[in-house]
């Protein structure tokens, strides 16, 4: 598994790119979330691809694992998003006889509706991140952090953005977060906002770095 881990770090790198500070569980997973999208994306509707879109399934389940700790519901979540890319890909590349298609179709909306179960269940395991509350900055990371895997785990195996915005926002009790791309703001309850960036540092994760309103942190 740590094999796997480092070499998810590695490709990561080489995409994105590094910068100094210390990494996270959190932040990492979500770097794997995204690589793992991106790949599949990639092999497009090609079933030939298969393999591909297995291992990498596998490297991401793996990677919530060392990072969070193992999961069944997240290991679920990818499973129904392999399978519907399958059933996807087999109504738009073949002449299936329409009560076949009716089927599949039916089985997919019950797919979705099993993935909406597991990730409400994710995303309360995400909740359970420990923010580091004696120390503001730090603090607010690990808002950020939680705020910006939540929005992932939301938009996961779904067509498009879920809350239909062009910067996804997310609650994280009183706090805001917005996801930029790439980069995200963090908006305190007194109305400060904190901008934060994502990086990553090869061969050991990713991680965020936020700067307090006026200054560095």
């Amino acid at each position: 598994m740590l094999k796997t881990y480092k070499k998810l770090l590695s490709i990561l790198a080489l995409i994105c790119g590094c910068a100094t500070g210390s990494v996270s569980p959190g932040m990492t997973l979500l770097a794997g979330i995204n690589h793992y999208q991106e790949e599949v994306e990639m092999f497009g509707m090609r079933s030939e691809r298969w393999p591909e879109r297995q291992r990498m399934g596998d490297l991401l389940k793996n990677t919530f694992a060392v990072a969070l700790g193992r999961s069944q519901e997240f290991n679920r979540l990818v499973d129904l998003d392999l399978r519907k890319r399958e059933f996807m890909i087999t109504l738009s590349g073949s002449s299936l006889p329409a009560d076949r298609v009716k089927e599949m179709k039916g089985e997919i909306g019950k797919m979705n509706e099993e993935a909406d179960a597991f990730k409400a269940m994710v995303k309360r395991q995400i909740a359970a991140i420990p923010v580091a509350a004696q120390e503001p900055v730090r603090g607010i990371e690990g808002i950020a952090t939680i705020g910006l895997l939540t929005l992932a785990i939301e938009g996961f195996s779904s067509a498009s953005n879920p809350t239909g915005a062009s910067a996804p926002i997310m609650k994280v009790g009183s706090y805001i977060v917005t996801d930029m791309g790439g980069s995200a703001t963090v908006q305190t309850p007194q109305g400060q906002i904190y901008r934060c960036s994502t990086f990553i540092v090869p061969d050991e994760g990713a991680g965020i770095k936020c700067e307090p309103p006026g200054g560095k942190s």
